[in-house]
């Protein structure tokens, strides 16, 4: 917590809002619109809940197709089994480990000729990186189809000048407890059109329609954050820029560190972009170090360090064994390399220099 947060709590019980309603909600949602320089934002009880509220907000439904970055948590592609329709996962590229803009070519080219183009394409910046927002929403645009912005990870990173989040028709942040800026649980839907977010407050509180008695014409949902969480949103708020500067500073650490480590790779940040650098993850090369991520982790974790691997790629994931899939290119899967040489490391704005040199020791003396 940054110190602000019981200010605002204690304003939620000293007026006795703390229901999904009143001076928290309404301040979060406009101060982090100003904060992305967005019209407009509506807050949620979680990231997973604006995605399914974004897709609902854009018409899909059983049957339709949504294409979705493939390298990412599985909560960007749940929402898709919600509505009832099919997730079709795209490869990532190198320079960002996003989105490639190649092969969500090749698979619009091959939808239109299907006369099957998605609903809907839910670009993910990946742990604060934004993905190659210009080639891909000129794909998205050519064949008019709208994005929905998964910035779960990203916000306070820049891509040219501009708020991740801030590209596609609808973006989404997330405030999960182990985000660059916390809750406990909680999401974001932002976007320039002020009445699709009037819509989804709408849709987030039950589609209650204008009546004396309750009354309902469409489906709605529980989503809307409550007045006490939201406090906790405002008071974050304060000290997101401290935490970027703070993420920044503990990747540089292990960059410099590894920098003459032949064989290990931070990940990069594409030029024109600014990273929140929420995690600080790497690569190692097999050609070059004999030791393997899952190695290296169980090495990390008898010196009661925790590190993971990088997301498993959703199209190798059990529960979407039978979705397509398109990769970066004919040769390889970017995502499936990432995966099987990627790896986590500890990242935490609390974490001191000495506990980050410790880290950093353990690797050095191991790979």
């Amino acid at each position: 917590m940054g110190g602000k947060e019981q200010e605002y709590i204690q304003e939620a019980f000293d007026t006795n809002w703390i229901a999904p309603l009143g001076t928290n909600v309404n301040g979060f949602e406009q101060e982090l619109a100003s904060y992305v320089n967005v019209k407009a934002a509506s807050a949620t009880s979680s990231g997973t809940g604006a995605i399914h509220l974004a897709l609902d907000l854009l018409g899909v439904k059983t049957g339709d197709k949504v294409f979705c970055s493939t390298l990412t948590f599985i909560a960007s592609a749940n929402p898709i089994l919600y509505l009832g329709a099919t997730p079709v996962f795209i490869d990532s590229e190198e320079t960002t480990w996003n989105m490639s803009p190649q092969a969500l070519e090749q698979a619009l080219i091959e939808a239109k000729d299907n006369n099957a183009l998605p609903k809907a394409v839910i670009i993910v910046n990946l742990y604060g990186q934004s993905a190659r927002m210009d080639e891909l929403m000129a794909l998205c645009t050519e064949y008019d189809v709208p994005v929905v912005e998964d910035a779960a990870e990203s916000l306070g990173s820049l891509y040219k000048g501009k708020h991740s989040g801030t590209f596609g028709i609808i973006g989404i942040y997330s405030f999960n407890g182990n985000k660059i800026i916390t809750t406990s649980g909680g999401g974001m839907l932002v976007s320039e059109d002020e009445q699709l977010i009037s819509h989804s407050r709408f849709l987030a509180t039950q589609a209650r329609d204008a009546a004396k008695h309750y009354q309902h014409s469409v489906v709605g949902y529980n989503y809307r954050m409550s007045n006490i969480v939201a406090g906790i949103g405002r008071g974050q708020l304060k000290v997101l820029d401290e935490r970027i500067t703070q993420k920044r500073e503990i990747f540089n650490r292990y960059e410099k560190a590894f920098s003459s480590v032949e064989g290990i790779m931070m990940m990069p940040e594409l030029e024109g972009t600014f990273s929140n650098r929420w995690l600080s993850t790497m690569t190692i090369n097999p050609e070059k170090i004999k030791i393997t991520p899952y190695e290296l982790i169980d090495v990390l974790d008898a010196a009661n360090i925790e590190a993971r691997p990088v997301w498993k790629p959703l199209h190798i994931q059990p529960l979407f064994a039978n979705c397509e899939f398109y990769p970066h290119s004919k040769e390889k899967a970017v995502s499936e390399e990432l995966f099987a040489n990627g790896i986590c490391l500890p990242s935490d704005t609390k974490m001191t220099i000495e506990e980050q040199q410790r880290v950093i020791d353990v690797i050095l003396s191991t790979v």
